[in-house]
């Protein structure tokens, strides 16, 4: 294993552990990596003693400023591209009530028996008498040969004790395609109450690694199938079964949504694009209806769904700013583009997408795209043609009217100089006759046909102008 320590900084690092009479391990993800050919810029470093002291001899060597955290007993250096870890080996035991351990010192073995997952638990020596050699008392290389996803200690224990753990198995399950053992998969469904002590954005930040996943899917099957998604997002969990009546079913619409989201990952690595796939029907189950002649109904879920999007991030604690209002506004206008492809596309239709959408039209066109998920390849064809005639409709129509984030030339100030009127009801009406004028195509986008249509509308509410197109400045 020497040639996997092949950094200088490695042989500087077990250089000071010699000199100072510390036994120092290089553990933890970094080794997993190299088993995996994934490159890693983090470094863990465990040390026999005392974690602190060591990172700053180390830093000292290698000139670089220490950061240290004494409630954690750890300490952090940044070496060229590289973060490194310290910390001194340390078991654990924990309260029913917290996820927070009762630390002591401890043995590398003891080290290695609180981690959380034995491709977890791997170490390198980074001592002079056995350099490189690996230590790997629970067959993690093993487990990663496997693909493989297994505790070191019970897994009963180890979810009980921190709750996290569930979340983090099904994360790496999904990000390195691994398998979770069948008694650790158990042992999530049986312990999935003890997630209720862990913070609303530790879970968060675990499901948006799952989220960032290739296949995310694999994810949030773990997650539905242990119970842990009824009780950490029961709004998407809500989305599972279908109904039958009168021999008239819908589809399951959480397993909808999973193809979706798989559908979008495979063009997008964007987060919130793809909270936007997860949440796109998530009001189905609040509107869904059995109609006689047309059987289930989901009218206005669009709407609904928009509506639920702050809810959900305030619930998840996700951000309440630009990000969410994205997500927000792909949810209310997932429909429009495939109403769109399913009929005459009109240039009304078109403009009016365009100005509700803005620089967000791609992102919900790829949406749509993914939104596709029939079985049916003739259908499927229809869609994606009917997309691309879409597509080329929306530039064409933006190319010729400029409609994107546009807003009317002729403004409410512009209004309450011509009329001498304070700003009130009536303005607000003249402004959207103009607006709706121009997107229904019965005036240009331009300036004087805005004019023109603004005093011919004050005509009709009774008003005269107080001063003449002529002398607008």
């Amino acid at each position: 294993m020497k040639n996997n320590l092949e950094h200088p900084v490695f042989n500087i690092l077990a250089d000071i552990a010699a000199e100072n009479n510390i036994e120092a391990y290089v553990i933890g993800g970094y080794v997993r990596d190299i088993f995996l050919n994934r490159p890693s810029k983090d470094i863990d470093i465990v040390v026999l003693g005392n974690g602190i002291e060591f990172a700053e001899l180390s830093g000292k060597q290698l000139k670089s400023k220490v950061s240290v955290f004494k409630s954690f007993g750890t300490a952090m250096l940044r070496y060229k591209d590289l973060e490194i870890e310290f910390v001194g080996a340390r078991k654990e035991s924990y309260r029913a009530d917290s996820r927070k351990p009762i630390v002591e010192n401890g043995s590398i073995q003891d080290d290695q028996l609180r981690r959380d997952f034995t491709i977890n638990a791997l170490a390198l020596s980074l001592n002079k008498n056995n350099f490189g050699q690996l230590v790997d008392p629970f067959m993690g290389q093993e487990d990663l040969e496997r693909r493989i996803i297994r505790t070191p200690l019970d897994p009963e224990l180890t979810f009980s004790d921190d709750p996290l753990r569930m979340m983090r198995a099904i994360r790496f399950a999904t990000q390195l395609n691994f398998e979770i053992e069948e008694s650790a998969l158990a042992a999530i469904a049986s312990q999935k109450d003890r997630i209720s002590i862990v913070s609303k954005e530790r879970i968060t930040d675990e499901l948006n690694k799952i989220i960032s996943a290739p296949v995310p899917s694999i994810g949030f099957k773990h997650l539905f199938n242990t119970g842990l998604l009824q009780l950490i997002f029961p709004q998407m969990a809500n989305l599972y079964g279908v109904e039958i009546i009168k021999g008239k079913g819908h589809k399951d619409n959480f397993y909808h949504t999973l193809q979706v989201l798989d559908n979008i990952c495979t063009v997008t690595s964007d987060l919130w694009l793809r909270w936007a796939a997860i949440l796109h029907d998530i009001a189905k189950p609040p509107t869904k209806r059995f109609e006689e002649k047309q059987g289930w109904t989901f009218h206005g879920h669009e709407d609904r769904g928009a509506k639920m999007v702050p809810q959900i991030f305030a619930q998840l604690k996700l951000p309440l700013n630009e990000k969410m209002k994205f997500v927000q506004k792909l949810v209310q206008l997932h429909l429009r583009p495939i109403v769109l492809a399913q009929e005459v596309v009109t240039d009304s239709a078109v403009r009016r997408l365009l100005f509700d959408a803005g620089d967000d039209i791609e992102s919900l066109m790829l949406l749509c795209n993914a939104d596709v998920t029939t079985k049916n390849e003739y259908k499927v064809k229809k869609y994606r043609n009917n997309f691309e005639l879409v597509k080329q409709k929306l530039k064409d129509v933006e190319e010729r009217d400029k409609i994107r984030n546009w807003q009317p030339p002729v403004t409410g100030q512009d209004i309450m100089d011509y009329f001498g009127l304070p700003a009130g009801k009536e303005v607000g009406l003249i402004k959207n006759a103009i607006r709706e004028a121009i997107l229904e195509g019965d005036i240009t986008n331009s300036y004087s046909d805005a004019l023109a249509f603004m005093l011919k509308k004050g005509k009709e509410f009774g008003l005269s102008p107080v001063r003449t197109p002529d002398s607008a400045n």
